[in-house]
């Protein structure tokens, strides 16, 4: 049975220089990197808020700002997830119907089962953490690469989602009136608790990104996963408990997508995973790993929302507004990929 090493002076030598080697996060330069990257994506989301309250009816109302946060929020939990695992080199394409299955489990045990809310709502949450948890297990014990493992595990999803709900929405109405609350309720008036869960899982991103063992990890495997296993670290563990962290937000989003709908739609989640990891991209977290933020990743979800609710008070026929989403995907990908090649 393996153990981990307690980092000494030498690991933590090897881990900062892990991370140092792709991300420039040493020195002013790679600080004024991020500091561009942020800015950029921060003056796109301005941009398209003026465009689109210049040439949009009733785009700049709080009605309708509101409900872009509120759309905001399942993209950018499933966001602020995915962080972690792009972070690590590794993507995840079955959050999209992996929301879907946890919204269904959650309606499975409150409506089908009878289940308090606090143990459906876990329940939901736990199916993203397990999904998480199998998803790190074939990637590090089985050698899958994350693109075909993720891959596989959407299908997976997206099938149990429809099997286990017999193709047909389950509602909590019946079961559990005060469910769409958890998403529509207004603890802070004006602004729909979706919006606040979001905020709040935005600032736990930031603090385990950037303030325990977990971000520093995630940074160094994304760095230079070698370097860092041979300092000692347990990279699967490691690899392993990201995934399943992300996984939690991706239950979390289920939960909160079924309390906004007020039922578990089992045909929904595909598309979500592109618009989530596009977020990401446009946030500055880079796809070859090492390089990342939650505030970047945030704005990135703004960006995508504004952009699809303006598109759409523009009256552009939902087919084009998928040309545009994947125009976008693409122009992220590669200023993603200008990056990598101006830093090495």
């Amino acid at each position: 049975m393996s153990t981990e090493q307690n980092p000494g002076p030498s690991t933590t030598t090897v881990i900062q220089n892990a991370i140092d080697e792709k991300s420039s996060s040493g020195g002013f330069v790679g600080l004024m990197k991020r500091q561009l990257q942020q800015s950029l994506a921060f003056g796109t989301l301005i941009i398209l808020v003026i465009f689109f309250s210049i040439f949009g009816n009733n785009f700049f109302t709080w009605s309708n700002i509101s409900g872009i946060l509120l759309a905001t929020s399942v993209i950018g939990i499933l966001a602020l997830g995915t962080t972690f695992v792009i972070i690590t080199g590794g993507i995840d394409l079955s959050i999209g119907t992996g929301m879907t299955l946890a919204a269904v489990m959650t309606g499975v045990f409150i409506t089908n089962m009878g289940l308090p809310v606090w143990l459906g709502v876990l329940g939901g949450i736990g199916t993203g953490v397990l999904m998480g948890l199998v998803n790190g297990l074939n990637i590090t014990f089985l050698g899958l690469p994350p693109f075909i493992a993720t891959l596989a595990m959407m299908m997976i999803a997206q099938g149990l989602a429809l099997v286990i709900s017999g193709v047909r929405p389950i509602y909590f109405s019946g079961s559990a009136p005060d469910f769409n609350q958890i998403a529509l309720g207004t603890l802070v008036p004006g602004l729909p608790n979706a919006v606040l869960i979001t905020l709040l899982l935005a600032v736990v991103g930031y603090l385990v990104l950037n303030r325990t063992i977990l971000g520093r990890y995630t940074f160094a495997i994304g760095s230079n996963e070698e370097a860092t296993r041979l300092s000692g670290v347990n990279t699967r563990r490691w690899k392993i408990l990201i995934y399943m962290f992300a996984g939690a937000f991706t239950g979390i989003a289920g939960v909160v997508l079924a309390a906004r709908l007020d039922s578990a739609q089992p045909q929904l989640g595909v598309g979500y995973e592109l618009q989530a990891i596009a977020a990401v991209i446009i946030g500055g977290t880079s796809l070859l790993g090492g390089r990342g933020s939650i505030l970047g990743t945030v704005i990135g979800a703004l960006i995508m929302s504004v952009l699809i609710n303006g598109l759409r008070i523009m009256s552009i026929q939902t087919e084009w507004q998928n040309v545009v989403v994947g125009i976008v995907i693409l122009i992220a990908v590669f200023f993603d990929s200008l990056r990598n090649r101006t830093s090495t």
